[in-house]
């Protein structure tokens, strides 16, 4: 529309006319029209800085370059070679003295060609980055037999007709949407349909989505509307799928299958082979400096009358833009599903009405992402090695490349991140043919050998291995290591990519650090002695970064890590019961020393918290979170695209998330994969038990109420019960030290555990010094070592099983408590009915025990001479066993006093 815009016209005639005049071309010199290019047209193919333009050749030394946009290089030339392929490529050659070293927007000017270069020797014409090695677009001009080349007018007649040669990224039309968002078409109405591209500065998680409204709604436009929702998955490939709008809402499935909401037509028609209702047909995609570009065609009147809105093209129609996160497929709704776009209007939506056979031109230059870093960031540790090997080139960032760059991790070319005075340590698997090393130069490959000069910070031909032989390199980046080096291969150039060199990060800051689950975020922690601080570190880019205590999201307490839309970051406690979003209740915990950042989309959260928290109201979910330094803490992990501290609802629900809990060990700094503990806790729960519950105290019941039993069968089954029990306990102790691969006194179980172990391992000792029984006919009372022994087995002993007791009791509660044991509470009611029943025939016996005593002493008066030998069955703890022993002995006496004489 310039009619609209005078100025504009004005101005740009202008700045194309300055940049004619500064071409260095001597317009003097005529140039001869042999060449039989001359009138070949053709469009730039966009590699990277957003360059998009128009080519045509005029003569045998200019050619004229319009609608030209491309971001800003540093030293950026015309540049030829006579193949498309790498090696050619870099081994090109300038063509024109004119440099392009600034951002163009629409631009239109003359170039000539210097004068030692003719046509035929270019095969393609590129825009070149001289210090990078980079091409920012080229052309493939018809001057050779590769039929291996991107298609091209297939004749000279068809090349000076003024055939153009078209890319998937130059469109009939632009129209600005957003600051951040475009839209980009060209109409085919004898094929019904038009081609579209959405084209925007955002993220790699987010979505674009670009439709026509029910032309029947004049509020509610989202209703009934016809979209297109784009973007990248998760590999970074890209998609374009047709949806239909019932509900402003995110898209749910009832469960009789019926679905409401913004949700894909094939969702609505599950049933669709032919592809009639998913009619939005993808032609191209790509993510280039931070700019996501999507072209799909669709139908201008489509057969799917229930799903699809007919666009009539020569009327006004109004259409729908939307931009925002987007929620990954799962296993029950297998599409990428656009979430609340948020924002303020006119930013991240918005609608207007549009023609679609008028002409629209309002896209002045090329996109400018803030952050036009794509590559995935991979932040080095000291205690894991990094994994160096090569793969196949899929989105190298500094193109051209060779076919087989490097991966670290798995991952293409990322960027490495490390930090001064932390060694890093490369486990190199790349081939013998790839010798990693680390260097000043971008390129790599041995600067020497382009008589440039580098420095090498590490590493050399040396650096070579193979899987089954790894080289390890060690590398310490000092103080005088620059911001940025290279990680690269000696013998061939652009493999690797960068690495940022930072002061201190949270290996410097943190004693230890382990690796969950998957190895997609990494748990560091220090603790002190009534506190302990934690972070950690997703290794992909996401919305917000959680970690949970628990063996699973339910019944687990959760910290989670975002940073809002102002840039500020965020940590906040919850309590999970459940797998709703209102089941996730949110907490106060005593956090200190938060922070939480967004580094290229990677959440990093960082916090310090009591290890016992200080409650005032003990009913409080929160007052039971304690860390108990001695026992494995099982922590859990999510990621998302998105959360909000308000009002938590199904979008907020984490996208990828830990299959299991890593058991770490706090004191030790390892950790290791959760297992199923709780057979072999069932296992050392019950020999404790069968000791402390039945041998034990059956041994003592022996002793003390078995003695009137002739013989000294009590004596045997006393020792055989005692050792039999003491066998088990040191036993169970043994497997629960196996099984926890520790062995801490700190928690009350395992200090009372050790307390009983100790008292009963003093029996067999005390045993073992047992002084001399008395002579028969002998009170015990007249041999205090006997006395003071046998008040001191029994004490020992019966402390030991009222402590062993203490230990079942506080084991039930640490199972419960630390390893999420069910039906503790059931347990625990057994027991204690157990022990009652025990203590309730220990009364009985206790009562027979006096009435038989009571009997024998009532009988002994009526005898003439009593039988004076020992009685074991007296009590030796009973405070009247001295007395009864001295009655006893006066009664036996009497007795001989007082016998008549029969004479």
């Amino acid at each position: 529309m310039y009619h609209n815009r005078p100025l504009f016209l004005v101005l740009k005639f202008l700045f194309n006319l300055l940049l004619l005049l500064a071409s260095h071309a001597d317009p003097g010199q005529p140039c001869s029209k042999k060449s039989s290019l001359i009138g070949f047209q053709s469009e730039f193919t966009m590699v990277q800085h957003q360059l998009r333009g128009l080519l045509t050749i005029v003569d045998d030394c200019t050619f004229q370059v319009s609608q030209f946009d491309m971001l800003s290089g540093s030293d950026v030339h015309w540049w030829g070679s006579i193949a498309p392929d790498f090696t050619n490529l870099t081994h090109g050659f300038v063509i024109s003295d004119h440099k392009l070293n600034q951002t163009y927007k629409n631009a239109s000017f003359n170039m000539h060609l210097m004068k030692n270069i003719s046509w035929d020797q270019i095969q393609v014409l590129s825009v070149w980055d001289l210090p990078t090695a980079s091409d920012f677009g080229h052309i493939l001009l018809p001057n050779g037999s590769d039929a291996s080349s991107p298609p091209s007018p297939s004749s000279e007649d068809n090349l000076v007709s003024g055939q153009v040669h078209r890319v998937p990224t130059m469109f009939d039309n632009c129209k600005v949407l957003s600051k951040n968002y475009r839209i980009r078409w060209s109409l085919n109405e004898s094929a019904n349909s038009i081609e579209i591209g959405l084209e925007a500065a955002i993220g790699t998680q987010n979505y674009m989505a670009f439709g026509w409204a029910n032309p029947n709604s004049t509020s509610d436009l989202m209703r009934g509307a016809d979209v297109a929702v784009t973007g990248f998955t998760e590999e970074g490939l890209p998609f374009a799928d047709d949806f239909f709008i019932t509900k402003y809402s995110e898209c749910l499935v009832d469960k009789d299958g019926s679905a409401i909401g913004v949700c894909p037509d094939t969702i609505y028609e599950p049933n669709d082979p032919v592809g009639l209702v998913n009619n939005t047909v993808l032609i191209y995609g790509h993510r280039r400096d931070g700019v996501s570009f999507v072209k799909y065609r669709r139908p201008l009147k489509s057969v799917d009358n229930k799903y699809d809105l007919h666009v009539n093209h020569m009327e006004n129609m109004t259409v729908i833009w939307a931009l925002g996160s987007m929620r990954p497929p799962d296993t029950l709704r297998p599409y990428y599903l656009p979430q609340n776009h948020g924002g303020p209007r006119l930013v991240t939506y918005g609608h207007l009405v549009l023609n679609a056979s008028e002409h629209f031109d309002d896209c002045l230059g090329p996109l400018d992402a803030e952050d036009e870093e794509d590559q995935d960031l991979i932040i080095a540790d000291a205690n894991l090695p990094l994994v160096v090997t090569t793969g196949a080139e899929l989105h190298y960032p500094n193109p051209p490349n060779p076919s087989k760059v490097l991966y670290i991790n798995k991952k293409e070319a990322p960027v490495l991140r490390v930090e001064r005075g932390v060694p890093v340590k490369f486990s190199v698997q790349a081939g013998h043919d790839v010798a990693l090393y680390i260097t000043s130069d971008l390129l790599g490959g041995n600067a020497t050998l382009r008589n440039k000069t580098e420095i090498i910070y590490a590493g050399g031909p040396e650096s070579e291995g193979v899987p089954a032989s790894p080289f390890e390199l060690v590398w310490a980046p000092d103080r005088n290591t620059p911001d940025q080096v290279y990680y690269q291969s000696v013998y061939h150039q652009k493999m690797g990519w960068r690495v940022q060199v930072v002061d201190g990060g949270l290996s410097d800051m943190y004693n230890n650090s382990v690796v969950l689950d998957d190895q997609q975020v990494t748990f560091f922690w220090t603790l002190s002695k009534d506190s302990i601080s934690i972070a950690a570190r997703g290794d992909k880019k996401s919305g917000y970064l959680a970690i949970g205590f628990g063996s699973g999201m339910v019944n687990s307490y959760a910290y989670v890590g975002w940073v809002d839309n102002i840039g500020l970051g965020h940590v906040n406690t919850y309590w999970i019961d459940g797998k709703d979003p209102s089941n996730v209740h949110p907490t106060s915990e005593n956090l200190t020393y938060v922070r939480c950042k967004s580094e290229n989309g990677v959440i990093t959260l960082e916090f310090t918290r009591p290890l016992k928290p200080s409650c005032s109201h003990d009913d409080r979910p929160e007052c039971k979170n304690i860390v108990d330094p001695t026992t494995p803490l099982k922590v859990i992990w999510a990621m998302g695209a998105r959360w909000n501290n308000e009002h938590l609802s199904e979008r907020n629900m984490h996208s990828v998330t830990s299959q299991r809990p890593v058991r770490v060990m706090l004191m030790r700094g390892s950790a290791e994969a959760e297992q199923d503990l709780r057979p072999v806790l069932a296992v050392h729960g019950f020999m404790m038990f069968l000791a402390w519950g039945i041998l034990l105290p059956g041994g003592i019941l022996a002793a003390r109420y078995l003695k009137h039993v002739k013989g000294n069968g009590w004596y045997q089954i006393h020792v055989y019960l005692q050792y039999s029990g003491l066998a088990i306990v040191l036993l169970a102790l043994l497997f629960a030290v196996a099984e926890l691969r520790g062995f801490y006194v700190t928690s009350l179980h395992v200090k009372f555990g050790i307390a009983a172990i100790l008292l009963g391992c003093l029996q067999p000792l005390n045993a073992f010094i047992r002084p001399e029984k008395p002579a028969d006919g002998q009170d015990v009372s007249v041999s205090p070592k006997r006395l003071l022994w046998e008040y001191f087995h029994a004490i020992v002993g019966r402390c030991a099983v009222v402590v062993g007791v203490a230990a079942l009791f506080t084991g039930m509660k640490h199972l419960g408590d630390r390893y999420g044991a069910e039906d503790v509470h059931g347990l625990n009611l057994a027991l204690i009915v157990w022990f009652l029943i025990g203590a309730l025939i220990t009364m009985y016996l206790e009562y027979r025990e006096r009435q038989r005593r009571k009997d024998k002493t009532s009988g002994r008066s009526k005898w003439v001479l009593g039988n004076l030998e020992e009685d074991d069955s007296i009590d030796l703890l009973s405070p009247s066993r001295a007395f009864a022993g001295k009655e006893s002995e006066n009664s036996g006496r009497m007795e001989v006093q007082l016998e008549p004489l029969n004479r």
